[in-house]
């Protein structure tokens, strides 16, 4: 089992930012994909980013591409979000998922892949 908590969410203005943190417990080494994804009131829930987790490899969906940057701290087995010049078309309950296949690639943007998830935390970005 793997465990997911995140933090970090908050109020923010238009322009400002904000880092979430996704802290992973438990059997850490099935680990193969950790995401980030978010559901705005109304909506269907959106993949953000993506990375390996025991590499470098990243990808974004084009709606945060240039803006957000996901991050590992293998040491203290946390993934990170950092979001800069957020938009109010960013509020959203952020969610970070883990996946345990090892095939295939990183482009893991239905949630359905995903084997493990956190709580979520709320994001509000007014304008």
């Amino acid at each position: 089992q793997v465990q997911l908590v995140e933090s970090g969410g908050g109020l923010v203005q238009a322009g400002d930012s904000l880092s979430l943190s996704c802290a992973v417990s438990g059997r850490t080494a099935s680990i193969y994909v950790m995401g980030w994804f978010r559901q705005a009131p109304g909506k269907e829930r959106e993949f953000v980013a993506a990375m390996r987790w025991s590499g470098s490899t990243t990808y974004y969906a084009e709606s945060v591409k240039g803006r957000f940057a996901i991050s590992r701290d293998n040491a203290r087995n946390t993934v990170y979000l950092q979001m800069n010049s957020l938009k109010p078309e960013d509020t959203a309950v952020y969610y970070c998922a883990a996946d345990r296949d090892p095939s295939g690639s990183i482009r893991r943007v239905n949630g359905l892949q995903y084997d493990y998830w956190g709580q979520g935390t709320q994001v509000t970005v007014s304008s």
